[in-house]
């Protein structure tokens, strides 16, 4: 069994990096202070925001592996576990990592839509590969941060903490759109996949025992996590995965409406429970019953 560091608050992580904290809730750790630093695999009860300048260390995270390399960001969230298992090695690093506790964020905006930074959520193999502007903005928040922890505690302190934190996650949102545009020809390859294992499905009858496929089996057959996979397609096609999934499994009730099969023979053939759940899903996304659309295919000339 692994030794694991239990990251409670980020006191425990600047401890071990020998780092002195001022703030019970919130740390910035400058690595060219504190290295050389010894490997440390952590089960995070905090968040945390890591980048190095100078890296080339292959950390676990959850199940995986990941070469971790210069200008990459690694997001963690309470209740993952991520590092490099403490083998005695001591590494100099060059970077930055910012730490926050969740109590933080108690009673502030932050708390209730900082799930909504869906990044945390991904795999490392999923990381922000920054550019050197980026790279220099979020280097400038990790100072403005850290000046402001070493000022007198005030009234207004850990609300200004916040809006740094909460700008940071907004830069690191940006950088991440940026990465699924200038990514855009595989990104453009991983749509033809998604296209095909959704044909797939179908074909292989998988949705007689399993029903609609899920953006979760998706990403998973796509060797993705299911936050990534979403974020991806959304930037790609303007919708939801799990509307993209609905409108093509639309069209294929279209299609075999059209061929001549009734209603019930669809619903059966695509998964449904009951013909009910198809004519309900099938008014929602089209603002008609299946009904309507044979009534309407029966009017058109030749039919």
């Amino acid at each position: 069994m692994s030794k694991i560091l239990k990251i409670r608050n980020v006191g425990d992580y600047s401890q071990w990096v020998g780092h002195t904290d001022t703030h019970p809730l919130v740390s910035v750790i400058d690595y060219a202070e504190v290295s050389p630093v010894r490997h440390c695999l952590n089960n995070y009860s905090v968040y945390g925001i890591f980048f190095h300048d100078e890296a080339n260390i292959d950390l676990a995270y959850g199940c995986g592996k990941y070469d971790y390399k210069e200008g990459t960001v690694i997001c963690v969230a309470p209740g993952q576990i991520g590092g490099k298992e403490d083998n005695g090695e001591l590494v100099n690093l060059t970077g930055w990592a910012l730490l926050f506790h969740p109590d933080l964020l108690q009673g502030t905006a932050l708390e209730k839509h900082i799930r909504e930074y869906s990044f945390f959520d991904y795999r490392v193999n999923e990381a922000l590969h920054m550019t050197n502007e980026e790279h220099d903005i979020l280097v400038s928040l990790m100072r403005q941060i850290k000046d402001e922890l070493q000022k007198k505690h005030d009234a207004l302190q850990d609300a200004i903490l916040v809006g740094y934190i909460e700008l940071m996650l907004n830069f690191c949102q940006r950088f991440y759109n940026r990465q699924f545009i200038t990514r855009k020809l595989v990104n453009s390859d991983m749509l033809m996949k998604f296209d095909q294992l959704l044909r797939d499905y179908y074909e292989e009858k998988i949705q007689l025992t399993s029903g609609m496929p899920t953006v979760q089996y998706c990403a998973d057959k796509l060797c993705m996590s299911a936050n990534y996979f979403g974020d991806l397609i959304k930037k790609m096609t303007g919708d939801t995965a799990s509307n993209y999934i609905r409108q093509n499994l639309i069209q294929r009730v279209k299609n075999e409406l059209a061929s001549g099969a009734n209603i019930s023979q669809v619903a059966y053939e695509l998964g449904f429970e009951y013909p009910q759940h198809l004519s309900r899903m099938f008014k929602k996304f089209c603002g008609y019953t299946p009904t309507d659309y044979l009534r309407q295919i029966q009017k058109k000339p030749g039919c």
